[in-house]
């Protein structure tokens, strides 16, 4: 006779029996998700290194295409890893669930280490990788959460917290409270920069307008993206939202009166024509109009930007499911694409410390031609990119900062 005829032992050891390590795989790595991943890096690049988007024609589209729409794709594909390593499609319980968050949360504080120590290198590159560790911390809670109540959270975001940063920002131009927060701030005087401050209110990627991204991320992690109708309707979705978000900012700054004026004056452009999707606008050089809310271009932190760039990334997504599910000859030549994708935090990592080494060379070129001189350069940050990436993926399942970086989660193994 055995202990396994009593109902009472297996059914009280049963949690933890069942309790999946927390690194496991879950579903495998899906390349789709590397391919866009690795999309929205190169994209980044062409921010950073190429010619300026004044350079017009078809390059000038492209470049001007991926300004701000990179990193919101790499915002939101950011929300999707976090439902992979929590649990996908169902979050993990348990001891392997608290072992997910921790992870989670080790990584985060990784992250802004590593992003203001980017920072601290002075190039001329706006480091985002601050600003997602704490984005990771600030939507963790979440993780657990079903895709439509996930996907209306995210929504609810997209409505409410441009006009909330705005009205922040607005107090931070007319009051001194920011200034007494940013002294009392440790994290200020640690790295040098307005710490909580400019991660949460006043930097390129404040917090409080880039949470939908990721939220919406983690809606699209919930999905079944292996059924070509979920594909499409994410698609549809992505478009719709595009159109809302840059359609609408091109028909609210033509209705409403004297909005293009207001916003030209403001950021000194001459014209606010293009401000519906385009960051050739500018910024406000004397105080933020009201009127800036009705525009759209990438880092606009409103409403209509944070629209019309989470519909272009949920297009981008699931284009390149489709295409990794699809097109297997078309995946296989953008294997050097997915490659970066899949070690997107080293090929982040290796562009800025190779403009922070090349910065001397980078000026004289500049100082030659600002405009398509660039070009040769981002070709060859790409090119390398790809060569490296693709080179070892062959050898190693994930990029030299990843291993770091699952390395520094391994203390989350020890959480009961």
């Amino acid at each position: 006779m055995t202990h396994d005829a009593s109902p009472a032992a297996p059914t009280a050891a049963l949690p933890e029996r069942q309790t999946v390590p927390c690194d496991a795989p879950t579903t495998g790595r899906l390349i789709g998700i590397d391919l866009a991943r690795g999309l929205a890096v190169l994209g980044m690049y062409s921010a950073h290194v190429g010619p300026d988007v004044t350079v017009g024609g078809p390059v000038g589209f492209l470049l001007e295409t991926a300004r701000g729409r990179s990193s919101a794709l790499f915002a939101l594909l950011a929300g999707f890893s976090l439902v992979i390593i929590t649990g996908r499609p169902r979050p993990r319980t348990g001891r392997a669930g608290r072992q997910a968050v921790v992870r989670i949360a080790i990584r985060a504080v990784v992250l802004v280490i590593l992003g203001y120590a980017l920072t601290a290198l002075d190039t001329e590159v706006d480091v985002i990788l601050s600003f997602y560790g704490l984005l990771f911390l600030a939507v963790l809670p979440l993780h657990r959460l079903r895709a439509a109540t996930l996907a209306l959270i995210a929504a609810s975001g997209a409505l409410i917290l441009p006009q909330l940063l705005y009205s922040v920002r607005k107090s931070i131009e007319v009051g001194a409270w920011a200034d007494a927060v940013i002294q009392a701030d440790p994290l200020a005087r640690i790295s040098g920069t307005d710490g909580v401050v400019e991660l949460l209110f006043t930097g390129e990627y404040p917090v409080l307008t880039w949470a939908p991204f990721l939220i919406a991320g983690m809606a699209v992690a919930r999905l079944d993206l292996t059924r070509p109708a979920i594909r499409a309707r994410l698609a549809l979705t992505g478009g719709a939202l595009a159109v809302v978000g840059y359609g609408g900012s091109w028909l609210a700054l033509r209705l409403v009166p004297h909005a293009l004026s207001v916003i030209s004056s403001a950021t000194g452009s001459g014209s606010a024509s293009s401000a519906w999707w385009s960051d050739t606008v500018g910024e406000s050089e004397s105080g933020t109009p009201l009127a800036w809310l009705l525009v759209a271009a990438p880092h606009s932190q409103t409403t209509f930007s944070v629209l019309g760039n989470t519909g272009v990334a949920l297009v981008v997504v699931a284009a390149c499911l489709t295409v990794a599910d699809r097109m297997p000859r078309l995946t296989r030549w953008a294997r050097p694409v997915s490659a970066v994708g899949a070690m997107a935090l080293t090929a982040y990592v290796l562009h800025i410390v190779a403009l922070w080494l090349l910065s001397d060379v980078w000026h004289v070129a500049l100082a030659e031609d600002e405009t398509m001189a660039a070009l040769p350069v981002l070709l060859g940050f790409i090119g390398a990119a790809m060569l490296l990436a693709t080179v070892w993926a062959r050898y190693f399942r994930r990029g030299p900062l990843e291993y770091l970086l699952h390395a520094a989660t391994r203390p989350a193994w020890h959480v009961r």
